[in-house]
């Protein structure tokens, strides 16, 4: 028996290596060591969606870019040292990803109610969570039990983060490499009914792209020059950019995706028809990400990567 459980945690862990594992995580993993850590969470959340929604939308970010590289370990949250170089200044996250600094507010409430418990990982998936739910967006339960990890790679980062002008094949190959379906993918899109993005990442296709609505284009390029002008922020929904809804897909059917990679959602493929169901039913979109997001949220680091509890997100113990 013993011979036969070791053999198969060789066979599980040679598959994590090859592909993202999903964690056994649960809802109750705190229910002993830290029972208030959803309301310690929400209690730092709450009050920094209010004061600048797109603060909201910066963490469900955050946890994306997290988990997309090496699994939810934490890894994005470590700071570069002379000894050290981690994940923030990688392509996709260097003067883009934002929220660190909610998260460590959050860590120093955790730590001062349960020394050494939570972990880096958990507080950015229930961080999400609750950005989603405090823009209007659906709620779920959020399972738990997540390592912080002791290794980040920056070259991970740069490989594995989707762009702006990514193709829908490439989105869905992306997706795939993460154990997550092209339906996941496009619920999981959805996330940019909230939130900004630079001029520089959607000034080609409202310059030179054809399948783009002439009034939202030129709306656009009144904040976004064809040269200079890179930092300058627009909304991802220029109609109800603070509230997390459907409106992402509507815009795609009325050709209003701001960023390449976002129009390639409905540009006559394999998405088209579901991107159209979304942008007539909230609910069934609500639901989707809902599920997606908790799937995501399993993908945990290959078996032998070196974990602990944080007790500072930025850097190890």
């Amino acid at each position: 028996m013993g011979f036969l459980l070791a053999r198969s945690y060789i066979v599980v862990a040679a598959v994590c290596v090859v592909l993202p594992c999903h964690a056994k995580l649960s809802t109750k993993f705190y229910a002993k060591t830290c029972p208030n850590v959803e309301s310690i969470v929400q209690a730092v959340m709450a009050p920094a969606v209010a004061a600048e929604p797109r603060m909201g939308a910066s963490i469900i970010r955050l946890f994306f870019h997290d988990c997309f590289v090496n699994g939810c370990d934490a890894s994005i949250l470590l700071d570069d040292t002379p000894t050290f170089t981690g994940e923030k200044n990688a392509g996709a996250n260097a003067n883009s990803v934002r929220g660190y600094e909610v998260i460590d507010a959050i860590k120093t409430r955790a730590e001062a109610a349960c020394k050494a418990t939570v972990s880096c990982a958990d507080i950015v998936a229930l961080a999400a969570r609750d950005a989603v739910n405090l823009l209007g967006g659906p709620t779920w339960s959020v399972p738990l039990g997540r390592k912080d990890s002791r290794v980040a790679s920056q070259s991970a980062a740069n490989a594995n983060l989707p762009g702006p002008g990514s193709s829908a094949a490439s989105l869905i190959t992306a997706f795939a490499a993460k154990g997550l379906s092209a339906r996941e993918m496009t619920a999981l899109s959805g996330a940019h009914t909230v939130g900004r993005v630079r001029c520089l990442f959607f000034r080609g296709r409202i310059y030179g792209e054809p399948n783009i609505n002439a009034t939202f284009a030129a709306a656009r390029q009144k904040t976004c020059p064809q040269t200079g002008g890179d930092g300058n922020l627009a909304p991802f929904d220029d109609q109800t950019p603070d509230t997390f809804d459907n409106a992402y897909y509507t815009n795609l059917v009325a050709q209003r995706g701001l960023m390449h990679s976002d129009q390639e959602l409905l540009s006559g493929g394999s998405q088209d028809a579901l991107v159209r169901k979304y942008s007539g039913n909230a609910k069934i979109f609500a639901g989707d990400f809902a599920k997606a997001m908790v799937k995501m949220g399993g993908l945990v680091p290959a078996a032998g990567t070196p974990t602990e509890v944080r007790l500072n997100c930025r850097m190890f113990n």
